[in-house]
């Protein structure tokens, strides 16, 4: 998420621009938190409105506040990196002016593997259900009113919601246990929670740095977690550990922006494990010194999906060219489904469907301070977007067989406050369909996950509140 995807009321944000990361040793393992701490209480950093109504407990996205930097921790990985220059100036963006008004869903058309920015396929029609409303305010319910937030957060005909429960702090990656059947929650303040099926909270485990992505492994209770090591604006680090066992990759490129380092991870039908991976900068640039603005050097892991060997840690690049891909999912014929926050300049926000091997488009953009592919590169194109500023966040792949109709449909959160967010948006199986709204009126949804009984589970960033989406016919 970049600094201008974050609108509205200021809490727990961390502006941190840039790493400008060189490579070159193993990285070592740090100790990792041990289960079962005491829970932490609520944040209480300042909740000030701006454009929208004081609201008793609910804070939305918000610019980035800048906040001191750590020491650097340890130091990434050895790689051969690709060597790009350029003589471009420093970028420039405009701030984003958020309105209430609920917008049109953002037409898209679907693409192949091989297509080109240049012949994208005619825009598909709209996906069913369409047409839902997002509320005409934003008053917010408070956190605890179980009854004001299932009426104001609004679903298709034939589909309920219901609040499943809460916990304290601002969620990031939600993830069923095959083991216990538990949701588990990872919060933005270090904790990983476990909630029941009657809503009940406990804490798993705690003392992470910025948790943004966690996966159980299938068959196991082996719950991988990845976070951050150092918060180092220029040469920070992220990593992907294991919950009691400790780190399995390390030496990760970070922190660019908030929630902007290692992201989501998802276990894919090969075993192995894959997880995102943000770019140092917006648009490939050098952030500092006496060359910023001209084309930066990328590092190896940077900007990419990674794939891991989950048992050794050994670590290969799966796909390329995202500037902070926050979440993944597999679908059931195997392709890799990927959101990716878009640059400061503002287009619109994109859904990959992932190209092994391929340049997604980062940090090759459209804009006067951007760069050019070289003529042997292409970049696959978006196969969707979204409102510019949404922030795509969560994205799940329907597995269940609850929903009729809706086997392998692509859910994908979004989560800012600005114009065209704050709901959950619906992709036909494959990308069939252009997007449509699904379910909207959260504050802040991060991120979806279809559950073991075929429901929709959506964690909401701003509140800590679990929503859980049925069918009902």
């Amino acid at each position: 998420m970049s600094k201008y995807r974050l609108p509205i009321l200021t809490i727990f944000t961390f502006l941190l621009i840039g790493c400008n990361q060189t490579a070159v040793s193993t990285p070592t393992p740090i100790t990792q938190p041990t289960t079962e701490i005491a829970a932490v209480t609520e944040p209480t950093a300042s909740r000030t409105a701006t454009t929208k109504p004081t609201v008793t407990d609910t804070a939305v996205p918000s610019t980035n506040t800048p906040l001191p930097q750590p020491a650097t921790a340890t130091t990434p990985p050895t790689a051969t990196a690709a060597t790009l220059t350029s003589t471009a100036p420093p970028p420039t963006a405009t701030e984003p002016v958020p309105t209430a008004a609920e917008p049109s869903a953002t037409a898209v058309a679907t693409t192949d593997a091989t297509s080109t920015p240049n012949s994208p396929p005619p825009p598909a029609p709209p996906a069913s259900p369409g047409g839902v409303l997002a509320p005409s305010d934003n008053n917010y319910p408070g956190n605890d009113d179980k009854g004001g937030w299932e009426s104001r957060i609004n679903v298709p005909a034939g589909f309920s919601v219901s609040y499943y429960g809460r916990v304290q702090g601002q969620p990031t990656s939600i993830d069923f246990s095959p083991a216990d059947g538990q949701l588990y929650i990872a919060v933005q303040e270090g904790i990983i929670y476990k909630m029941d099926g009657a809503g009940g909270v406990s804490t798993y485990v705690g003392g992470y740095n910025t948790p943004t992505g966690i996966a159980f492994r299938p068959g196991t209770g082996q719950l991988y977690v990845s976070s951050r090591v150092s918060n180092e604006n220029v040469g920070g680090e992220a990593q992907v550990s294991i919950v009691n066992s400790g780190q399995i990759v390390g030496g990760l490129p970070c922190c660019y922006a908030f929630l902007h380092a290692a992201n989501g991870i998802a276990f894919g039908p090969d075993g192995f494990g894959y997880v995102g991976v943000g770019a140092r900068a917006d648009h490939g640039e050098i952030l500092d010194g006496p060359n910023k603005g001209l084309q930066d050097e990328l590092t190896p892991l940077e900007a990419s999906i990674l794939r891991f060997n989950p048992d050794t840690g050994e670590v290969s690049v799966y796909a390329r060219g995202f500037r902070n891909p926050y979440d993944i999912a597999w679908d059931s014929s195997g392709t890799l489904w990927a959101t990716d926050n878009g640059p400061d300049f503002d287009p619109p926000e994109p859904l990959f469907r992932v190209v092994p091997g391929a340049i997604h488009g980062y940090p090759y953009y459209d804009c006067d301070v951007c760069f050019t592919p070289p003529p042997d590169v292409t970049v696959v194109p978006p196969l969707a977007f979204f409102a510019p500023s949404s922030s795509p966040t969560g994205v799940a792949v329907y597995n269940g067989n609850q929903f009729p109709g809706y086997s392998n449909a692509i859910f994908v959160t979004l989560w800012s406050s600005f114009t065209g967010a704050q709901k959950v948006m619906h992709i036909g199986a494959g990308g069939s369909s252009a997007p449509a709204n699904f379910a909207t009126g959260f504050a802040a949804p991060i991120d979806v996950i279809t559950g073991p009984d075929g429901s929709l589970y959506v964690a909401d960033w701003a509140t800590g509140i679990i929503f859980k989406i049925s069918y009902t016919g």
